[in-house]
């Protein structure tokens, strides 16, 4: 679809194009929140990892120094951000290989203490010690973890060539979530045990709670931790500039189609929104709770507006392309018609649907009951519940609101346009001229492009 209608803000653009114009303003005003509060979450998670070495600076002094940086970034044009980010991606990409290698040989018996370490600590503790409810009383934060991945559709708009750029960046983060996702956390799992005192449980901070670098100091390796550590402040500052980004541009297509005010729309002659990037940087200032007492459950709470929000998001964009599909085959167009067409098409987003609605639904359970909730005061209870399913009464309040204001509905298959803001790239020259030289090229780069 971000090939297909290369739009700022492309996921509330799409499900309210596709699916329900009421939705696209809860799915939009959701997926912008998220991002304007994950901002001001990662510079207090930067703040926390600077105090690994008790450098004694003021926890105000950091806030200012990490919010001033990411703002920074965010005023230059989109090449200076994406510039920013390919730094950050380099650092990152390197320590993840280099920490996926150090686990493998420090697991083989290559600790100056352990020896071999193998698959023991999958067994004893044991990896799931709380079961299936325990698995699935922490899919809001793995939600939280996997949210971003997104954002590749999101940049279409303000990329050159989005016909060219776009399907290489989607194929990538199918590898990077495997490789930096999936193998980084058997590793971690496979190194640290389950029940390491270490690990620090909920409305809890510390810096030194990293699971690369309890992994790392639990060798006995001197010095290697701290480089982790630069390595975790580099990474949390990078999903705090990415996270601007995204609200801001989520802001710009709200405003542009009538569902935010219309101020935010606006762009200088360098493209940048400077009142969308202004109200993101006015929420960011709630980083400065990291000077209070309660920094605990500030992370709690901004967490849970925070990361049930994926799932909504993946939810509307299924849906949005599920409806797309079927219009598309409606309307005469065939799969080959489009420039890009994911491996497994429209049943990837079915399977991804109906998924969701489960994780969707294991959540509730847990929220309504806890893990040893019969200790819990009806106070206690509630909070939890508040504490996982914040984000649910947000996009239903918005969603009902709009739906009563504007009444709404939703939009039946032979209504979508499917010609409105077309990629001119998809024209049927370049289309045929893209596959003949597709036609010239070796084997190997063939299947290369495929999978990458």
């Amino acid at each position: 679809m971000a090939v297909t209608f290369p739009v700022s803000g492309s996921f509330c653009a799409f499900t309210t194009r596709f699916v329900d114009p009421a939705w696209g303003f809860a799915q939009g005003w959701n997926y912008a929140m998220n991002w304007l509060f994950v901002m001001p979450l990662e510079i207090m998670a930067a703040a926390i990892t600077l105090e690994f070495w008790d450098s004694g600076i003021p926890p105000f002094a950091s806030v200012t120094i990490f919010l001033s940086f990411i703002i920074a970034i965010n005023l230059s044009s989109i090449k200076g951000f994406g510039e920013a980010e390919y730094i950050f991606s380099i650092i990152k990409v390197t320590a993840i290989i280099g920490f996926i290698i150090l686990g493998v040989v420090l697991n083989c018996g290559g600790g100056q203490d352990e020896g071999y370490i193998g698959g023991k600590y999958w067994v004893a503790p044991g990896a799931f010690n709380d079961g299936f409810k325990g698995f699935c009383a922490i899919l809001t934060t793995a939600a939280f973890s996997f949210s971003g991945t997104e954002m590749v559709g999101l940049a279409a708009a303000e990329t050159y060539n989005p016909s060219k750029s776009v399907p290489g960046a989607i194929k990538q983060t199918f590898w990077r979530i495997t490789l930096f996702y999936i193998v980084s956390i058997v590793v971690i799992g496979l190194l640290v045990p389950s029940t390491s005192p270490q690990l620090v449980g909920r409305n809890d901070v510390d810096a030194k709670a990293s699971p690369f670098i309890i992994a790392i100091t639990g060798a006995g390796i001197q010095g290697l931790d701290s480089v982790m550590n630069v390595i975790v402040l580099i990474s949390v500052l990078s999903v705090a500039n990415s996270s601007m980004f995204a609200s801001s541009r989520t802001l710009v297509a709200l405003a542009e189609q009538g569902q935010a005010p219309q101020f935010l729309a606006k762009t200088d002659r360098k493209g940048r929104p400077l009142y969308a990037i202004a109200l993101a940087s006015a929420v960011g200032l709630l980083a400065y709770l990291y000077a209070t007492p309660i920094q605990g459950p500030d992370f709690t709470w901004l967490l849970a507006l925070a990361g049930l929000s994926a799932i909504f998001n993946w939810l509307s964009i299924a849906a949005a392309h599920i409806k797309f599909r079927k219009a598309w085959a409606d309307q005469g167009y065939t799969a080959s018609d489009l420039i890009y067409t994911p491996p497994v098409g429209a049943y990837g987003s079915w399977g991804s649907f109906i998924a969701l609605v489960f994780v969707l639904a294991a959540e509730f359970w847990t929220a309504i009951a806890p893990r040893g909730y019969q200790d819990f005061s009806a106070v206690e209870r509630l909070s939890y519940f508040f504490e996982t399913f914040l984000a649910l009464p947000v996009v239903l309040l918005c969603y009902i609101g709009y739906k009563l204001t504007y009444r709404t509905s939703w939009v039946r298959i032979q209504d979508i346009d499917l010609q409105t803001g077309r990629n001119a790239h998809e024209i049927d020259v370049v289309r045929q001229r893209w596959k003949d030289e597709r036609s010239e090229w070796p084997r190997w780069k063939k299947i290369y492009h495929t999978l990458c």
